[in-house]
């Protein structure tokens, strides 16, 4: 498969070529410039905000499957990541951690079953992240189905952890995730670029790379 990478020289993009070692890195492009050896199949974006523009044209030059794990996008630009799919296939999540989006099923499946309880997020990260809550607790959040309070911490070097707590007036149950490494979110965006490259326009949650369900022509 041949890819291409946004962020290539930042810590995440130095992880994604690790984990895609068996693959063709044909295309970066990073704050040092562009560099083009070939036609990606699939571009990989874990950079920042302020590059989505440049991702979208991209993948549109190149009509190549985007997966895109930048977190503290803008319902806008969200907007603009579902457009983008009616043409290419799309990929996106806030956290490609096999772990994170089993842990959303389940708090979509049973979190109702706590409605009378309290509930409250906890979410800690490294000290480089800039967006707070992490688009991860937000994504938990949401499939609680309900508003809450979410806490963040931004200490060190930790990758990411994640925490539901739920209380009553006699106990206390909590849910935790914990990414050891960023290799976790580098091998979760190889499965989806495997997906994608065999998909069809359309725009993906990882959730459905997971269970791979595709959409059909």
């Amino acid at each position: 498969m041949k890819y291409g990478l946004v962020g290539a020289s930042g810590r995440m993009g130095g992880e994604i070529q690790r984990i895609f070692a068996a693959h063709e890195l044909c295309y970066t492009l990073d704050v040092t410039g562009e560099t083009s050896e070939g036609v990606p199949e699939v571009l990989i974006d874990f950079s920042q905000p302020s590059a989505l523009g440049t991702t979208i044209a991209v993948a549109g030059r190149y009509s190549c499957s985007l997966v895109l794990g930048t977190t503290g996008l803008s319902e806008a630009q969200l907007e603009e990541v579902k457009d983008l799919g009616r043409s290419v296939p799309v990929v996106q999540s806030f956290n490609f951690a096999a772990g994170v989006t089993l842990f959303k099923m389940i708090l979509r499946e049973f979190g109702p079953l706590f409605s009378d309880w309290d509930v409250e997020i906890c979410e800690t990260h490294h000290n480089k992240k800039k967006d707070a809550p992490s688009g991860t607790a937000i994504l938990l959040r949401d499939a609680l189905g309900r508003d809450c309070p979410a806490h963040s911490l931004r200490i060190g070097g930790v990758p990411g952890d994640h925490s539901v707590i739920f209380a009553s007036e006699g106990e206390v149950f909590s849910l935790t995730h914990r990414a050891i490494s960023r290799s976790v979110f580098a091998y979760g965006a190889l499965r989806a670029a495997e997906f994608a490259a065999a998909a069809q326009p359309g725009f993906y949650s990882f959730e459905e790379v997971l269970t791979c369900r595709r959409k059909t022509s």
